[in-house]
């Protein structure tokens, strides 16, 4: 009694991850109903073709062999057998059906749960650790959600019914095939404590070298530029002994405990094959009920060992939810100011929009001082603002707040209509009003008309062009096999950087937003090009904003406002005639 309660215990240690599957378990009720009906007829086929067989035996060795039993007992036993194949055939190709859809609706739902939530709380997870969060333990998730409660009824009920048909033919027998369940219950609490140590660490493990193989091959280039696949290689053997060794100790207990399991199991089998014995040596029972003991026994056997299973799988599929709710958990984004946000972006197709920065101030997390303090600033329709100075002084930040990624913990941020009827402050919801083009590689796989469309799915195809001619990309796009539908491959590595710069800001373009934010996407452009784009950017919508990041000279001549970030958190505009040292 002490074992159970300190299974049970274990597994009060997981109630609040279970309330939460429990919500997903409410939603798929019929599906998880389906599943323990398609059990429950098999359990009492299984049950009442062991009858059906004893039946048979019975009719074959009895003193008085009468044909027409034997040939009913037989038309009985081949009926159950056949109806258990095709019974069998369709519920796997049923249950194949529903337990796709529901995993993918889980998967996806839990996706978008994590899609929407802050950028600020996702970026203290690794990409890998997400990936390996989103697809391993999602899918451990899902699968507990629509097997566990089937599986733990059908084996009740395999183990109830087995059970009271061995006591109503003979109570002693009964006691026999339990004789390896009080073993069984002691050795479930070992097996729990190591499935939940031993699953932490494995999918930690896991995590790391998903994390560690996704940054090697997003980086191969630098890898093999600089000669380095020898040292990563024996990085990843490290990681993968540390696994071998973490999975090794787990199947040692595993083993060690699923021997002594199976010598328990056969003593009990050979305890009730020597009860069936003598029990027909003294004629006490039948060949046909000797048996349907044996078969019952290891039934009752089997349905218990699953049962006893069930919570070490219960164990783990906790681990995983728990793994999960704490990605699903994270601050969300609530988009509460869409209505005025998209009220504005109508207003700003006609007159544009100001951005108002007053005394804002950020902290990151982990850093001892602020990033900005008190920084104040404000751009007019049709400006374009360069902020200046040194790498990790606050430049890429003042974007991030921009968008919405980051809060300030001070002052506010505001998008405001030219003629002052309309005005948000910077959210989530105002990232409709922006156009973004990102420092670094942001290419997707696909075509390139795909990658400019993702934005703006409506675009016609004079659209697109007019936005790659704004980029001065339609040159060298107009002269490709496909033109705009070439395909791109991983991170766009068959064109240059400079053409991948051009067609993201193609993209951004193609947006047709009033406030565009570019975070040194000329860094790759020459001279000559870097200034037809912005000449272009700026005559194809008079309105719009540009704030823009950049270490190159060249930007601040097409610059009406430039802030230099010092990096100490102060920040200060700089004259026509600083421009020439603002980047020192």
């Amino acid at each position: 009694m002490r074992k159970l309660k300190r299974i049970f215990g274990i597994l009060r240690e997981h109630l609040k991850e279970w309330i939460w599957l429990g919500g997903y378990m409410k939603r798929y009720w019929l599906t998880i109903a389906f599943y323990i009906f398609i059990g429950i007829v098999g359990v009492a086929m299984g049950l009442v073709m062991s009858l059906a067989q004893r039946d048979l035996i019975d009719a074959v060795t009895a003193t008085n062999k009468i044909l027409g039993d034997i040939i009913a007992a037989a038309s009985v036993a081949i009926a159950l057998a056949v109806s258990q194949i095709f019974i069998r055939a369709a519920s796997t190709w049923i249950s194949a059906h529903i337990s796709i859809r529901v995993i993918n609706e889980i998967r996806e739902d839990i996706f978008n749960r994590v899609i929407v939530s802050r950028w600020d709380a996702l970026c203290s997870y690794h990409s890998g650790d997400l990936i390996n969060r989103l697809e391993g333990d999602v899918n451990s998730v899902a699968s507990g959600v629509i097997t566990f409660l089937p599986n733990l009824i059908t084996g009740l009920s395999q183990f109830i019914g087995a059970f009271i048909i061995i006591m109503v033919n003979d109570p002693l027998m009964a006691m026999f095939a339990l004789l390896s369940a009080p073993i069984l219950v002691i050795s479930a609490r070992p097996m729990m404590k190591i499935m939940r140590k031993h699953n932490e660490k494995m999918r930690d493990v896991n995590g790391r070298i998903l994390s560690f193989n996704e940054e090697v091959f997003q980086n191969i280039q630098l890898v093999k530029a600089f000669s380095l696949g020898a040292d990563y290689c024996k990085n990843l053997r490290t990681l993968l002994q540390e696994y071998r060794k973490i999975r090794l100790d787990y199947t040692k207990i595993s083993v060690v405990v699923s021997i002594v399991m199976g010598l328990l199991g056969l003593i009990a089998g050979y305890s009730c094959y020597a009860w069936g014995v003598y029990r027909l040596y003294l004629g006490r029972i039948t060949f046909g009920q000797m048996s349907l003991f044996l078969q019952l026994s290891g039934t009752l056997s089997s349905a218990f060992s699953a049962l006893v299973r069930l919570v070490p799988a219960a164990v783990s599929t906790a681990t995983c939810a728990g793994r999960v709710m704490e990605v699903t958990g994270l601050p969300c984004e609530t988009d509460e100011d869409a209505p005025i946000a998209a009220e504005l972006r109508q207003v700003a197709a006609e007159q544009g929009v100001r951005v108002r920065f007053t005394d804002v101030s950020f902290t990151y997390k982990d850093a001892q001082e602020p990033v900005l303090k008190k920084v104040s600033f404000t751009v007019e329709p049709g400006q374009v603002a360069a902020f200046v100075g040194p790498s990790g002084g606050g430049k890429t930040t003042v974007l991030r707040l921009m968008l919405g990624l980051l809060s300030p913990q001070e002052g506010s941020i505001d998008v405001i209509a030219a003629d002052g009827s309309l005005s948000a402050s910077v959210s989530e919801s105002t990232r409709r009003l922006c156009s973004y083009v990102p420092q670094g590689n942001s290419i997707f796989s696909g075509t390139v008309e795909s990658n400019l469309r993702s934005v703006a799915p409506d675009a016609t195809e004079e659209d697109i062009i007019n936005a790659l001619k704004v980029a001065d990309a339609w040159e060298f796009v107009s002269e490709l096999p496909d033109t705009y539908h070439t395909k791109l491959s991983e991170r766009g590595l068959n064109f240059s950087e400079g053409q991948l710069q051009r067609l993201s800001i193609a993209r951004a373009v193609l947006r047709n937003a009033p406030i565009l934010i570019m975070d040194e996407a000329t860094s790759a452009l020459d001279v000559d090009t870097e200034a037809r784009v912005l000449k272009n950017l700026m005559t194809e919508n008079p309105h719009r904003i540009c704030l823009i990041t950049t270490h190159r000279a060249s930007m601040l001549e097409y610059s009406d406002l430039v802030f230099r970030v010092e990096g100490d958190g102060s920040f200060r505009r700089v004259s026509a005639e600083d421009i020439g040292f603002v980047l020192g």
